[in-house]
């Protein structure tokens, strides 16, 4: 069955348990509350129709979008503009831009940072060259805009985990975090709950995934599935006084990944929703 065509009744019951959940974890729990959102990859086989479409599905406001298949694309200015105005008339906030990738390149630096600027956003989730990071430091000191440098594995030269990327920023502009992508940290070998305890105040975003085998991949299921510590980093982002958001990427079932993050975003919610913060 393809996305666009999943079960009315379904997503509809999921909705309303979805929003009571909502309710206890922005409302009930002591600030500051985790708020749930979907990174834009999760749909990269779809344009922009569909993403609002899923969203709506998902009962989910937030989004970080990328410049993919319509979602938000970096050209022309144009195009920019006519995707913030469909995602505010359909209810959608747009909490940053990413991956946006960055080369030393002076000229490229400056084009995205006007991208995401044109968008409205205040944040961008990245992933610069290291001999970037100064041209970048000076465009966030610029533009007033936080970077969140976002790592991926074991495989990423650049940036394996969060740790690499908080030791290379510790001297730089506060503006200047981390995008902490929980299944890339795990395959690292690094604990995920730690690092972010680690971060603090230099957690500026998170992607949300499980793994089934915590080494693998190719192991990615739906969250709750797996072997990630949701529950716990939820608790370690709480503890650090976390006021970003938790956007699920999901990378599998790229045909039709509804089903795989209706149930993702179930699990969350039932997480918080069984989670009791105390002032």
């Amino acid at each position: 069955m393809r996305a666009g065509v999943v079960v009315t009744a379904a997503a509809c019951a999921f909705s309303a348990g979805e929003s009571g959940a909502a309710a206890v974890t922005e409302s009930s729990a002591a600030e500051p509350r985790i708020r749930l959102g979907v990174a834009s990859y999760s749909f990269h086989k779809f344009d922009r129709a569909h993403v609002i479409e899923f969203m709506k599905q998902l009962n989910v406001k937030y989004l970080n979008a990328k410049d993919a298949n319509d979602h938000l694309p970096m050209k022309p200015p144009e195009a920019t503009l006519a995707a913030v105005d469909a995602y505010k008339a359909a209810g959608i906030e747009l909490t940053g831009a990413g991956v946006v990738y960055f080369s030393k390149d002076e000229a490229d630096v400056r084009e995205k940072f006007e991208y995401c600027k044109r968008a409205g956003l205040s944040l961008i989730v990245g992933s610069p060259v290291r001999e970037a990071l100064p041209v970048v430091e000076r465009f966030v000191k610029q533009y007033d805009m936080r970077l969140a440098i976002h790592n991926h594995g074991p495989e990423d030269k650049e940036w394996p985990s969060p740790l690499d990327i908080l030791k290379e920023i510790e001297p730089m502009d506060k503006r200047i975090g981390l995008c902490i992508d929980v299944g890339h940290t795990a395959r690292t070998g690094t604990d995920v709950v730690q690092a972010i305890h680690t971060a603090g105040a230099r957690v500026f975003d998170l992607h949300m995934k499980d793994l089934a085998d915590m080494k693998v991949k190719e192991s990615q299921v739906a969250v709750g599935d797996g072997k990630m510590p949701v529950r716990g980093i939820f608790e370690a982002l709480h503890a650090i006084g976390y006021k970003g958001f938790v956007d699920l990427e999901y990378e599998i079932h790229d045909d039709d990944p509804l089903p795989g993050m209706m149930k993702s975003f179930a699990y969350m919610r039932g997480v918080l929703a069984g989670m009791r913060y105390s002032d």
